[in-house]
């Protein structure tokens, strides 16, 4: 008797790091179960495509994936489209109805349930819990990154309540990972070849407020500051309002910590900050990153901005365009404000019209370019380490230096190849753009 044929699954993973988390989890659990993973589309049986729902820019890109998915079922050889994560979270069965062709859905409190999902012949197959689950064991990922990087999460949900944000609606609660599975995930994805780990959570500065003992972020560092093939561990999403003077110690103390920061400080109006329930002021968001500069030699700093929030007047956007000309961070990510139902925002009057938005973002960035452009051609001729990423897309053997984070900041390009996990020592000699390029 003839053995039957693994399902072919192929994946589509959207949205943020967390997300992708969830997607390795779940091409694990479905490899031990026997399907082949990370089939083409053409040639898959099943389309499992991990959705992302925070913001209407990312719906649409999550819809258009569901419609590409099912366009290829109703051609053939595809027999299933499972859609996972944040949007049949916040969609539930209406998502079968609103988008014809879906065979199973799968929110994110609901991800061991993926197996079921992609074999299960049912019609359709529904697994959308509201009652959040603690923070998932994320060990024993099948890994999408490289090899020698890898995202760590360690605290899933936020309790922040910032007036424009579904999070808490998706996601649930802050909901923090034990220290020690922490650190247990961190030795395997070390074990697997990982020298660099980027913590990810929704707040990750938030982490151990929900635990017993006095758990936080400064003493999760100090502790994954021991395993000892980690090279590179970079902290990401920190709350400007709970950046601790112990946390700063641990940032500028720890060995293996990279003298990095991504602190989304979305706008520095004090009535703008209100609105969005931010919990600071820019006078405090400027003394934080007077004391990082001062405490943590050398720290690299990123951060996202949002435009057009209601109450965002002329005024306020000339205040936020002159921190940017005179603070010199070192990566700007900016956003325009999109009204998410449900939230507190969403009902805020003043807020301005699209095109006015449009422009304040597309400012922001020219801005930002000047800046990031005249610090590459000031860092020609210093020496950097740099772990080397592998070849891109167009041929170049690409790397990052520790101010540099995997998938949203520029690179390093290495004019003499280099094998993919290593750190080296390295000479910046020119720049392009936002790159530099080394020796």
């Amino acid at each position: 008797m003839t053995e039957p044929e693994p399902v072919r699954v192929a994946v589509v993973s959207l949205g943020c790091p967390k997300a992708l988390v969830d997607t390795e989890k779940m091409l694990a659990l479905l490899a031990e179960a026997g399907c082949l993973v990370c089939a083409p589309e053409e040639a898959a049986d099943v389309i499992l495509i991990n959705t992302c729902a925070f913001i209407a820019p990312a719906r649409d890109e999550s819809l258009a994936a569901i419609r590409r998915a099912v366009a290829l079922k109703r051609r053939g050889p595809v027999r299933r489209v499972v859609v996972a994560g944040c949007l049949p979270q916040r969609e539930g069965r209406k998502l079968l109805d609103a988008e014809g062709g879906i065979d199973a859905v799968v929110g994110v409190f609901d991800r061991t349930r993926i197996v079921e999902a992609v074999t299960a012949g049912q019609v359709p197959f529904v697994r959308v819990g509201r009652r959040p689950s603690p923070c998932q064991d994320d060990r024993g990922r099948f890994r999408l990154t490289g090899r020698h990087t890898a995202y760590l999460r360690i605290a899933e949900g936020c309790g922040a309540g910032c007036s424009f944000c579904t999070i808490p609606a998706l996601r649930g609660p802050l909901r923090s990972k034990p220290a020690e599975r922490v650190l247990d995930e961190a030795r395997e994805l070390a074990a697997d070849g990982a020298v660099e780990l980027n913590l990810i959570a929704q707040d990750t500065t938030a982490y151990g407020a929900d635990l017993p003992g006095g758990t936080d972020l400064a003493g999760l560092l100090e502790r994954l500051d021991a395993v000892e093939s980690v090279r590179w561990l970079r902290v990401m999403y920190a709350h400007p309002a709970r950046v601790t003077d112990r946390l700063l110690d641990a940032l500028a103390r720890c060995r293996r910590v990279a003298a990095y920061l991504d602190l989304p400080i979305q706008h520095v109006s004090d009535s703008v900050l209100e609105a969005m329930g931010r919990g600071y002021g820019r006078r405090d968001v400027e003394e934080l990153l007077e004391k990082l500069r001062r405490r943590v030699a050398g720290i690299a700093l990123r951060t996202t901005l949002m435009v057009g929030f209601p109450g965002e007047g002329p005024g306020e956007f000339k205040e936020l365009a002159d921190f940017v000309r005179t603070q010199r961070l070192d990566a700007v990510g900016v956003f325009t404000y999109c009204p998410e139902p449900g939230t507190r925002a969403a009902g805020l009057p003043g807020r301005p019209p699209a095109g006015a938005s449009r422009r304040r973002r597309d400012r922001l960035m020219r801005l930002q370019q000047e800046i990031a452009f005249a610090a590459n051609a000031a860092k020609v001729g210093s020496e950097v380490e740099v772990l080397v990423d592998g070849v891109d897309p167009a041929g170049r053997c690409v790397g990052r230096h520790p101010g540099q984070a995997p998938d949203v900041d520029s690179v390093c390009i290495l004019r003499q190849p280099r094998p993919a996990g290593r750190i080296v020592p390295a000479k910046v000699v020119a720049c392009d753009g936002y790159d530099l390029i080394v020796d």
